[in-house]
């Protein structure tokens, strides 16, 4: 992989300023989902080393959370000048190991630095409120406070963005941060580390840590030192980190977690127009994104009709390597996703569905898999049940509003729902009555810097993004002065 700036790929992690090795020695390879060939080795720290990254932020917080807010905004704003700059080579490195095409790993590089960018600017208009005084000779107000030392636990499917959505936040707001990135995709979260440093970030503010991933979870989350814990992955290991946290006592705690996520077809809507949105909001990543399409329902007059359009539309999908041209689909992350995805086509071929395009591995072998529609799905199919990561999609019909209401919610996740119509009375009524967090109506794209991501249900605690972004790194302090001086007011 040639680079132009070709310090951005270490296997180093970054502590307090400095590029460390492990101190034992240990190493893990990092493989490129496309051919399964060893992209380069990333040192895999132990306990002691985590310490270490957490002591570091502690130091740097206690200078980092006085610097004024707009200088905390200019570091960030030329952070964000390096990312957009080396938009290209962060994308090469982040396709390598992650596997997604490279048009898309250009868009993330964006997305990612559109973040940045955001909370830099917002971080100059973080304040308190003066109250109104309900007693006398006093001044009411609020303030607000970093929380301290933030560790941020971030997935393999979107490897910087995730990063930059916290860490952003965290660092405009006044915290200091300890990033554990996924061991699938380190080498993206140490690019990151590298443009920090050259942006000027102070020694300890920025830290990147990999290691034994439930060891330097556990590590992070119980240190009484870390005060706010982000974290993004599946609701199981969301479960552990939330009673890991409460374990070490109370500690602000923000989760991303999965998703299971309905795509509405409406009597009424346009059924092409459908199969567009369908098709980008189901296969981007691969599939694999806790905001994909995961259960389609269709209004049964345009049932036959859509799922003869979407299997056209879906078979015509380019399958290949992310630095082939014009490629719609990579492979899987790893042999689990690989195995899972035929495990669950299996069984819904079993049960009596109709598969409609797809079905098998792709004949490039490795962990491509061919992207499938399975129409006819029923509760009871893993397809339909389970949060699909993969290149699958499964599709079924339902006969009124009521139905499709009771089908989509239920679930234990309720992250985002998309619904295709054109009625708006039909609109707001599944607007209001989905149990999801996040409703994109007639589109695919719904996320960005000045919106609040997160779940309900299952699907998570908190928001990334927007104004509610600070809130996992920020506290509210309130104050009354009293005794001001002033004059007493009339008795009623």
């Amino acid at each position: 992989m040639l680079l132009g700036h070709p310090v951005l790929f270490k296997s180093h992690c970054y502590i307090d300023g400095r590029w460390v090795h492990s101190d034992s020695a240990a190493s893990i390879a990092v493989t490129n989902p496309a051919d399964q060939k060893v992209i380069g080795h990333v040192p895999m720290l132990d306990r002691p080393q985590i310490v270490s990254a957490v002591d570091a932020a502690d130091r740097a917080f206690q200078s980092w959370r006085w610097v004024p807010q707009h200088k905390r905004s200019a570091l960030l704003l030329r952070w964000h000048e390096l990312i957009m700059r080396h938009q290209a080579d962060l994308a090469d490195i982040l396709s390598l190991e992650q596997g997604k095409p490279l048009a898309e790993s250009k868009g993330e590089i964006a997305y990612a630095g559109s973040f940045v960018e955001w909370f830099a600017n917002e971080a100059k208009r973080l304040s308190g409120r003066t109250i109104p005084t309900h007693i006398d000779r006093a001044h009411l107000g609020t303030v607000m406070e970093p929380v301290g030392v933030a560790a941020l636990i971030t997935p393999w499917n979107f490897p910087v963005a995730m990063i930059t959505r916290k860490a952003a936040a965290a660092i405009a707001a006044g915290c200091t941060v300890v990033v554990k990135p996924a061991h699938e995709t380190p080498f993206s979260a140490i690019a990151l580390a590298q443009l920090a440093e050259e942006a000027g970030f102070p020694a300890g503010v920025f830290n990147v840590v990999i290691g034994e991933p439930q060891m330097a979870m556990e590590t992070l989350v119980s240190d009484m030192r870390v005060r706010a814990v982000s974290f993004t992955g599946s609701t199981r290991v969301g479960g552990l980190v939330a009673r890991t946290a409460a374990q070490a006592g109370i500690k602000k705690l923000a989760l991303e977690l999965g998703g299971n996520a309905p795509f509405i077809v409406t009597e009424d809507a346009d059924v092409e127009e459908a199969v567009r949105i369908a098709v980008g909001a189901k296969f981007q990543t691969s599939g694999q994104d806790c905001c994909a399409a995961n259960r389609i329902f269709v209004a049964r007059p345009a049932y036959e009709r859509f799922v003869e359009r979407y299997g056209e539309a879906v078979k015509a999908l380019k399958v290949g390597s992310a630095f082939e041209a014009n490629v719609d689909v990579g492979p899987l992350m790893h042999q689990a996703a690989f195995d899972a995805t035929v495990a669950r086509i299996d069984d819904a071929r079993s049960r009596g569905a109709r598969i409609v395009a797809g079905g098998k591995p792709h004949e490039r072998g490795g962990w491509f898999y061919e992207p499938t529609v399975v129409a006819d799905a029923e509760p009871g199919m893993r397809i339909y049940d389970e949060e699909n990561f993969a290149p699958i999609s499964a599709v079924c019909a339902f006969d009124t509003l009521d139905e499709v209401v009771t089908r989509a919610n239920d679930t234990e996740h309720g992250l985002a729902a998309y619904v295709c119509a054109t009625r708006i009375d039909t609109i707001f009524q599944l607007v209001r009555r989905l149990d999801f967090a996040m409703i994109s109506v007639n589109g695919v794209k719904f996320t960005g810097a000045p919106i609040p991501f997160g779940g309900m249900k299952a699907s998570g605690l908190g928001r990334e993004g927007g104004a509610e972004g600070f809130e996992p790194f920020v506290e509210t302090k309130y104050f009354c002065l009293g005794n001001l001086g002033l004059p007493l007011t009339s008795a009623a």
